[in-house]
């Protein structure tokens, strides 16, 4: 029986009956004895008799990959399955083991063989800068298939039948990652060289491995890099990396500007940080980093870090920086003795600091808006008794999850219930058994049921769905309100904030009752 045709549901199957040479004898006397006139020839062959046969089947057709899914070689083939995928990542030339093809029953994974492989390859690929390239193998027809740019470089209308491509703008790990995205159907990114791989995506748009790569410096993002995405997202023109490099950025000014990656920005990345109206910062840090941002820009321009060069690289956007609206203390010991200002600015915003006439002054005279923060209040209500709350020590604990990334810039805590009073407290806040922010501050409390701030020195990134523990270890007055009436989910504006208890919390504190009645964040 030979399968020779599948349509739908219905299989139609041959059955060939072979002849045997006793039985061709005595077809071919009793062909002679009807007539001489039979052909010699009809004797010679067999006649092939058929009959069609009609299965039905309900099964539907199934792929190589749903038949073998996907596993590993047997024994025998181990050796050769290792050898090929180390010919795949060293790029050599080796003599391919006979009937490779048959040690991967999908097309996916012999497609996959070929990636950075010279096997058949009718095109070759120089990548990366002068001094830097490397030469990778490609194959035509996979190329087309995953880029619009590769098809028309091979066979659209201006093809060139070159066996040999230069891509200097490229870097060669970039273009790899590419290239095993387009074989493999695999996104292998890593945080060195994701910024390269997304160039690299656009250019031969690639939208998928693009949209991946967002998705991955999203994940990645904090106060570190936040200003260096910021610039590569206007130049890579996605609008939501750039809204989120913005929230960080305003929620932790001051680490983003004292940051590494600050100082790699370029120009009109820095005016518009400098503009930034929400900028939640102190003016006096936005100074200095304007200074380490231009000291390192005189070194790209290969100027000497003078005085006179570090005002001509910051040009006009020295005068975005609100210099007046700095603290004067700020001003008298930091930005006037800094060498940068004229003797004319100098003396011009000393007098707006003190004089009842004002001078006009060209540097921008508003204090920023900075961020307002938002109140989380998990209790419904609070209240004291003569024998809580104490604190000897004990730690008052809560765990809490949100489902929007924000910033936690401290806890509101309760104060005495027993007339004024002030407390010491050191505040935490962990994720998984890890410090991520802690300060040790003092607040005074006015013996109402009201809630006083503890702030952190810089906010801290919370991400969405996943735990932490806040926590506090007060010392003062042994008795004070507590919340009660706790929930364990509560809508702040756009934000959900879910409460469990920790196992961290010694004095008492859970989700129905206790201390840390409030996150601060920002949102």
């Amino acid at each position: 029986i030979l399968m020779v045709d599948e349509k739908g549901k219905n299989m139609k199957c041959l059955t060939f009956f072979l002849m045997l040479p006793e039985t061709v004898k005595n077809r071919s006397k009793k062909s002679s004895k009807k007539g001489s006139s039979s052909s010699s020839s009809s004797s010679k062959l067999p006649p092939v008799c058929y009959e069609i046969i009609t299965l039905k089947t309900k099964k539907k057709k199934k792929m190589a990959a749903d038949i073998f899914p996907r596993k590993k070689p047997a024994n025998t083939n181990t050796t050769a399955v290792q050898q090929y995928h180390q010919q795949n990542l060293n790029n050599n030339n080796t003599i391919p083991a006979p009937n490779w093809q048959g040690l991967y029953p999908t097309i996916r994974e012999r497609n996959a063989m070929m990636f950075n492989n010279d096997l058949m390859a009718d095109v070759h690929f120089v990548v990366g800068p002068p001094g830097g390239t490397q030469r990778l193998p490609g194959h035509k027809y996979v190329l087309a298939v995953g880029s619009s740019v590769f098809h028309a470089m091979f066979y659209g209308e201006l093809a060139e039948d070159k066996d040999e491509i230069r891509i200097p703008d490229v870097e060669p790990a970039a273009f790899l990652a590419m290239l095993k995205y387009i074989y493999c159907d695999e996104i292998d990114l890593a945080a060195d060289t994701v910024l390269a791989t997304l160039y690299a995506a656009k250019k031969y748009i690639v939208p998928h491995l693009a949209r991946a790569c967002v998705n991955f410096l999203e994940t990645s993002l904090s106060a570190k890099n936040a200003c260096v995405l910021l610039s590569q997202s206007c130049l890579f023109e996605e609008p939501d990396l750039t809204q989120r490099c913005w929230e960080v950025i305003d929620a932790q000014a001051e680490l983003a500007l004292k940051s590494e990656g600050f100082c790699d920005i370029d120009f009109q990345t820095l005016e518009s940080i400098l503009r930034r109206e929400t900028l939640n910062a102190k003016e006096i840090v936005v100074f200095e980093a304007a200074l380490n941002w231009a000291e390192v820009e005189c070194q790209r321009q290969e100027l000497m870090a003078t005085i006179e060069n570090k005002r001509k690289v910051l040009g006009k956007a020295l005068y975005l920086i609100r210099i007046p609206t700095m603290a004067l203390d700020d001003f008298a010991n930091g930005a006037a003795q800094s060498g940068i200002l004229t003797l004319n600015e100098t003396n011009d915003i000393f007098l707006w600091y003190t004089a009842a006439k004002k001078p006009e002054l060209q540097f921008v005279s508003k204090p920023r808006k900075g961020l307002v923060p938002q109140r989380c209040h998990r209790f419904q209500s609070c209240a004291y008794r003569s024998n809580q709350w104490r604190y000897r020590g004990r730690c008052d604990s809560i765990q809490f999850a949100v489902d929007k990334r924000v910033f936690i810039a401290g806890f509101g805590l309760y104060g005495s219930s027993c007339g004024s009073a002030e407390y010491s407290a050191k505040i935490e806040l962990k994720r998984q058994g890890v410090i991520l922010g802690q300060n040790l501050s003092k607040y005074f409390s006015d013996g109402s049921s009201n809630t006083f701030p503890v702030w952190f020195e810089y906010p801290v990134q919370i991400e969405p769905d996943t735990f932490y523990t806040a926590s506090v270890i007060l010392d003062g007055n042994e008795l004070s309100y507590f919340g009660q009436e706790g929930m364990t989910e509560v809508q702040c504006g756009k934000v959900t904030v879910q409460f469990q208890c920790s196992s961290d919390s010694t004095n008492g504190t859970g989700v129905q009752g206790g201390q840390i009645p409030e996150l601060i964040f920002y949102a």
